[in-house]
């Protein structure tokens, strides 16, 4: 599973009109938006993305503990859109889950103000630059399967080291298109 650490701009904290409920709603993901994935490499997700992958169970977590659930889409308590600007969605909290509260007054205070999200990667694009920077363009993602409120919105090593694992497959799979076009300009197509 990837995951990435992305700034949250547009989370809000907000109750309804008769202050039952609490939500925490926005964009967990801008399309486009490039992100450091470690020296010389970067990465950007492409719109639609997402479009096949938030039909499934989603979960939003607090920090990847899976012992903090905030929400989930089979229950009706996360809500996910794919749209124009990127991937939006709605917590609706439970007010009597002291850990959920806990977290919705940290984003109300500006205390918290990342996300991540855990997922797969199944299709992406890479382009090398004349100076050797390599920028991969997410073109979909499926499964999706979290999205996480956290306090560290920069990469971490960890998961830059996993990302580092992927490498020597995303190396085979440039071999592999490379082979394939040369093949196709040897025939004369």
């Amino acid at each position: 599973m990837e995951r990435r650490y992305l700034e949250l701009h547009n989370i809000e904290t907000r109750s309804d009109e008769n202050g039952e409920n609490l939500y925490l709603e926005g964009f967990f993901v801008r399309y486009d938006d490039i992100y450091n994935v470690w020296d010389g490499v970067t990465e950007s997700i492409k719109k639609g993305a997402f479009e096949n992958s938030i039909h499934g169970d989603i979960r939003a977590l607090y920090n990847h503990n899976t012992d903090i659930v905030l929400g989930r889409t089979s229950a009706g308590t996360f809500e996910v859109e794919d749209r124009e600007q990127g991937l939006w969605g709605r917590i609706k909290l439970n007010k009597r889950d002291t850990e959920a509260v806990n977290v919705y007054e940290r984003v109300a205070r500006g205390d918290v103000s990342g996300c991540s999200i855990g997922f797969e990667i199944k299709s992406e694009e890479r382009t090398v630059s004349e100076d050797g920077h390599v920028h991969y363009t997410i073109t979909e993602i499926e499964p999706l399967y979290e999205c996480t409120i956290t306090p560290f919105p920069a990469y971490e090593a960890t998961h830059i080291e996993a990302r580092h694992n992927n490498e020597e497959i995303i190396k085979k799979r440039a071999l592999e298109e490379w082979k394939l076009q040369m093949k196709t300009r040897l025939k004369g197509e």
